[in-house]
């Protein structure tokens, strides 16, 4: 096949749900040897496109070509039989499996007999031939999410992988684990596997995409090749209008420190947390992959209490042995993981929302009020800009920046005076990421204290008023604003201040 010849081709392909147009005459072409990114804000029609590529959805209307034939893909199970992979955010591992019984797990044999000494063979020579360093026969449980990812990999390459779809692989990386999976892929490229690349992440796409084609609203907006395309350009493709402010400044109005932490500690987690925080400040927490931020805030909201140390709310001594009693002291925490820890996702947007405060919503015999509930949420639709045709909707049907705004608003109606915000925009894309730091900007001017956790040093810098550097459980340094710059904060999380 000649490289200007498509392996997969995409023609004029639509496909609605109910009212939803959520593909409407998109084509792509998938070239071997070539790393194709895929951009668009979330609800732009991309996962849609790759169930449909893999076999999970039908189009409604236009084809699929493998080597310029029209081909048809009514499962999965067909989409593997035309080379064609996909690899998730979450890797698909069976923890009780070793490595080589992962990679091979999809195979189907015939006969009962499965002959173990080839499988550790062939494992081992995939592996081999992808550079990886991994023992086959170890067991799976114990595997980095890198190592899991690599596995995946070759689970394709075992299935003589023609078209690999790679979707957020680096969401929940490391840097170090990040440049591990790069080397994979060039390794792939190389060996004339057409990839599909999936991300938020602009520093990685233009790293590494030779080409880059966005989608807008379900429609195909551009492609070109990444020597033709810059982030500005993309972004504007994506939103459809220019974001020079993504992360938005804001003059700083604090009020008086009404949060006190003196020495907090949790026993082999993390040690000695000083810091105040002050009516509409917003107190960034920075580090690197295993600095214990999270843990921090995780004791903060009592899910994980502290066990040494104090803490102060208005010159009053709080112990905060349950999540119950902090949002009793005002304050609420919005995870990192909002599919499972912070949304219900079979239930609607009223029911999230009004779910922390629900005793609110009965009657004196325990009957709900389905009206106060609904008006609610519908308050909060409009205030965070929701975009539902109801709040009745079910929070699973919504893109992955709107389940953020519902999972906001359901710690907004406990009206907290402390709001932790764990990674709030990890995994939504540029428009929506924006939309974010406006309302973080909006409630630190409403009066409330903020600590915002984001792996995203750029979001911090701009976004706060000063930040707390931690490593490995230990606070490195605390900066104004005005001292904090990428190489203070990287040279404190690194430990070499």
């Amino acid at each position: 096949m000649s490289p200007s010849t498509s392996v997969l081709e995409l023609q004029n392909i639509s496909k609605r749900f109910d009212m939803t147009q959520a593909l409407d005459n998109v084509s792509l072409q998938l070239y071997p040897s070539e790393i194709h990114a895929l951009l668009g804000e979330n609800g732009a029609g991309k996962s849609t496109l790759i169930k449909i590529i893999t076999g999970i959805y039908q189009a409604d209307e236009g084809q699929v070509l493998l080597d310029g034939r029209p081909i048809t893909i009514q499962n999965p199970l067909d989409a593997q039989g035309y080379g064609i992979a996909a690899i998730q955010q979450e890797p698909m591992i069976f923890p009780d499996l070793n490595v080589a019984e992962n990679i091979f797990i999809s195979h189907r044999q015939r006969g009962a007999v499965v002959q173990w000494g080839k499988m550790t063979r062939d494992a081992e020579a995939i592996l081999n031939k992808l550079d990886i360093k991994l023992d086959v026969r170890s067991q799976a449980r114990g595997l980095t999410l890198a190592a899991q990812q690599a596995v995946e990999i070759a689970k394709a390459i075992s299935l003589k992988v023609r078209v690999l779809i790679m979707d957020e692989p680096t969401a929940s990386l490391s840097a170090h684990e990040v440049n591990q999976l790069f080397k994979l892929t060039d390794n792939l490229r190389a060996q004339g596997v057409a990839i599909l690349f999936i991300s938020h992440r602009m520093e990685e796409v233009f790293a590494i995409a030779d080409r880059v084609t966005v989608l807008r609203d379900g429609k195909f907006i551009s492609t070109a090749p990444r020597a033709e395309m810059t982030p500005e350009k993309a972004i504007r493709d994506m939103v459809g209008r220019h974001i020079s402010d993504l992360f938005a400044h804001r003059d700083s109005q604090q009020g008086k420190a009404f949060l006190a932490v003196r020495g907090l500690g949790k026993t082999n987690i993390f040690s000695d947390i000083n810091f105040d925080l002050h009516q509409g400040e917003v107190l960034g927490f920075a580090g690197l992959v295993g600095s214990r931020r999270t843990d921090v805030g995780l004791a903060l909201f009592g899910i994980e209490p502290a066990d040494s140390g104090t803490i102060t709310l208005h010159d009053k001594p709080v112990t905060l042995p349950s999540p119950e009693r902090a949002m009793q002291q005002g304050i609420a925490y919005v995870t990192e993981d909002r599919r499972q820890l912070g949304l219900t996702l079979p239930m609607s947007i009223t029911t999230n929302i009004t779910l922390p405060k629900l005793r609110d919503y009965c009657t004196r015999l325990g009957l709900i009020q389905r009206d106060a509930e609904k008006a609610t949420a519908e308050q909060f639709r409009q205030r965070l800009v929701i975009r539902t045709p109801s709040v009745q909707v079910e929070v699973a049907k919504l893109s992955g920046g709107n389940q953020q705004k519902v999972m906001l608003s359901k710690w907004l109606n406990i009206r907290p005076q402390l709001l932790i915000l764990d990674e709030p925009t990890r995994g939504i894309d540029i428009g929506a990421k924006a939309e974010v730091h406006h309302m973080i900007a909006e409630l630190a001017a409403e009066g409330l204290g903020i600590i915002l956790i984001s792996s995203d040093l750029p979001e911090v810098l701009a976004m706060s008023d000063r930040i707390l550097v931690m490593r490995e459980g230990r606070q490195m340094g605390l900066f104004d604003r005005a001292a904090a710059t990428e190489e203070t904060v990287l040279t404190a999380a690194m430990g070499q201040g």
